[in-house]
């Protein structure tokens, strides 16, 4: 049996950093990434055999929990099948009907391979239906590392970006206008001096990529306004939050906040795959039939509605649309912030928290921030050291301050109550 660190070593050698996407390096915390071996319900098991209580869940998709017997089941018999054909498929049309189903302001779907592909495509599709080139997105806020995206700015009013990833020229982002976070003012300010060159807004309105923080009804009601006074694309990045925080997403959360509220496209991921490659993007059906072959707009995947992908997708759905789903996942979820956060309290140490349905986040701070520049002010080292002592104890938190967590309908309440005693010894040790 080789441990973490033989691993790790190794994976050095033949993998840039040792990992295939950064986070898991665990650069933010230090320390050896866990290298897992298998998952089963609400737990991963690394390669010594240690068992963790996951709050990761794949980065979101696996709201399940790990081998939930229907997932299992479908993609079995959809593997004996096939895995890819290349053609259309039954399946495709299914999972297309079943997310336009719960999710209002889609009328129609296409269906891409990641969440990165899909915010990309989104991209090109509202400027190729709007004839503009700008676009706004917001610090902290993350939709896939297309070059176009990978910009963010300090805290001034509608920065130009400037790349923050090598290889992405300056004038590949000059279209880029980075605002602050539930700002409103800078909101007002952008869209009274060029509101009539902006082809979208791109947002998430829970950010995930900044830990957990909510886009305020006020910042997210009069955003939707000004995007429909000068015929900008409100574009709601749902990777993280769609089918996770409601089984309508984010939308319908604001929805029922927002009289009328709707965006006008929508981008998903994570569940809708249920741990398979698989994300969407969405809209009305005038701006979505802009798209190849139909419109001018050019996209294609060859492994896009994957056989497999969509077979486990739409078990996953189907099982958390069942009937009082979402209220059980979310009171689980609320048990266990309010459990991190007494336990601060009892101790002296701030700490706030904070959940939607089956995604939550909590900060080393005595409010709960409302922007990137506010999270990336709270208490790194400690939380670095509740990491590792989470982790000793069998624990296993997103590995950077600046992510959510994620919490599945296997875990039980016995699960909560474990998490919330080791969060008690870590912060005391």
């Amino acid at each position: 049996m080789s441990t973490n660190e033989e691993l790790f070593a190794r994976a050095q050698r033949v993998i840039p950093g040792g990992v295939n996407s950064p986070v898991r390096a665990f650069r933010a915390v230090g320390g050896t990434p866990r290298f897992i071996q298998r998952a089963e319900g609400a737990y991963i098991f690394d390669a010594e055999g240690k068992r963790y209580i996951d709050y990761i869940g794949s980065w979101g998709p696996m709201i399940l929990g790990h081998g939930h017997p229907s997932v299992l089941e479908a993609v079995q018999k959809a593997a004996a099948d096939g895995f890819s054909f290349g053609a259309p498929t039954e399946r495709e049309i299914e999972l297309a009907e079943t997310i336009i189903g719960l999710v209002p302001s889609v009328e129609q779907v296409r269906l891409v391979s990641s969440g990165t592909e899909a915010g990309m495509s989104a991209l090109r599709l509202a400027r190729g239906a709007t004839g503009r080139s700008k676009i706004v997105k917001f610090e902290g806020c993350y939709h896939g590392h297309a070059d176009a995206l990978l910009v963010k700015a300090g805290s001034g009013l509608a920065t130009f970006g400037h790349p923050t990833s090598a290889g992405v020229p300056p004038e590949v982002v000059q279209h880029t206008l980075v605002l602050e976070y539930n700002n409103v003012a800078q909101l007002d300010e952008v869209f009274a001096t060029q509101g009539g060159e902006i082809a979208c807004v791109m947002i998430e309105p829970i950010a995930g990529n900044m830990n957990f923080v909510r886009a305020s009804v006020p910042f997210m009601s009069r955003l939707r306004e000004l995007c429909t006074k000068h015929g900008v694309l409100l574009v709601f990045d749902e990777v993280m939050t769609g089918f996770r925080v409601a089984l309508g997403g984010a939308q319908s959360v604001y929805a029922g906040l927002i009289p009328g509220f709707r965006p006008d496209m929508s981008v998903f991921g994570k569940v809708i795959g249920g741990g398979m490659p698989l994300a969407a993007f969405g809209g009305t059906r005038d701006v979505m039939s802009m798209l190849a072959p139909l419109g001018p707009v050019y996209q294609a995947g060859t492994l896009s509605g994957n056989p497999v992908a969509t077979a486990c997708g739409l078990a996953t759905l189907k099982e958390i649309a069942k009937p009082g789903y979402f209220d059980a996942l979310s009171a689980r979820t609320r048990s266990l912030v309010q459990g991190l956060t007494q336990a601060g309290k009892s101790i002296g140490i701030p700490l706030v928290g904070d959940s939607e349905g089956g995604m939550f986040g909590f900060f080393f701070a005595s409010e709960l921030p409302q922007n990137y520049g506010v999270v990336m002010g709270t208490d790194k080292e400690r939380f670095n050291r509740f990491f590792h002592g989470m982790l000793d104890r069998g624990v296993y938190l997103a590995p950077a301050l600046y992510e959510a967590g994620f919490v599945s309908s296997a875990h039980s309440a016995a699960d909560i109550a474990a998490t919330v005693h080791a969060a008690e010894e870590a912060l005391r040790g």
